[in-house]
């Protein structure tokens, strides 16, 4: 009779130890889970802040081009070389804020800076559905494993180790190549 308790015994201390690494995974899992959300919601607001300048740098843009183009319309007058300094200033203006390498605040710099932390945003995205996948997939083997040491069917906590090993594939993708499973 001892024997088998102690194979009972046995067994419970291999699934506890099974729901241990999961549990561990599991805190990995979150972790990262909810630094790529937060990585993806600042690169979110960071793209959305530069096109927003880029608007305001299109429409400040527009309304000098059409004040200018107004003024080219006039029939020259006694101040035209004022008028005509006035001109090229604003056009040196419009290029300036087509295009401004030296502090990265032309609509062209802009625009770039934009599509880059778009791009930011996409791969944290992937990342957290991955890791959320594989948050998931951990869980349901704790539980798996958990009603193993209650039913004793062996299977259960089968199912809850190769559920843990695809969570693990699921936080190496998450981790290592999010781009190479389009989950979403």
């Amino acid at each position: 009779m001892s024997g088998g308790h102690g194979a009972v015994e046995g067994s419970n201390k291999r699934v506890a130890l099974l729901i241990s690494v999961l549990a561990l995974f599991l805190a990995f899992s979150e972790t990262l889970g909810k630094a790529a959300q937060t990585d993806a919601i600042g690169s979110n607001i960071e793209a959305a802040n530069q096109w927003a300048f880029f608007q305001a740098r299109t429409i400040r843009s527009t309304v000098l081009k059409t004040a200018d183009e107004m003024v080219a319309l006039t029939p020259p007058g006694p101040n035209q070389e004022a008028v005509q300094a006035k001109r090229a200033e604003w056009a040196k203006t419009m290029a300036r804020w087509d295009s401004e390498p030296a502090t990265g605040e032309g609509r062209k710099e802009l625009a770039e800076k934009a599509k880059a932390n778009q791009e930011k945003r996409d791969l944290s995205l992937h990342r957290y559905h991955h890791y959320e996948l594989a948050s998931a997939a951990f869980q349901i083997g704790i539980v798996l494993a958990s009603a193993q040491v209650i039913t004793g069917i062996v299977a259960l906590a089968v199912a809850g180790g190769l559920l843990g090993a695809a969570g693990a594939v699921m936080l190496g993708f998450g981790f290592l190549a999010p781009h190479a499973l389009h989950l979403f």
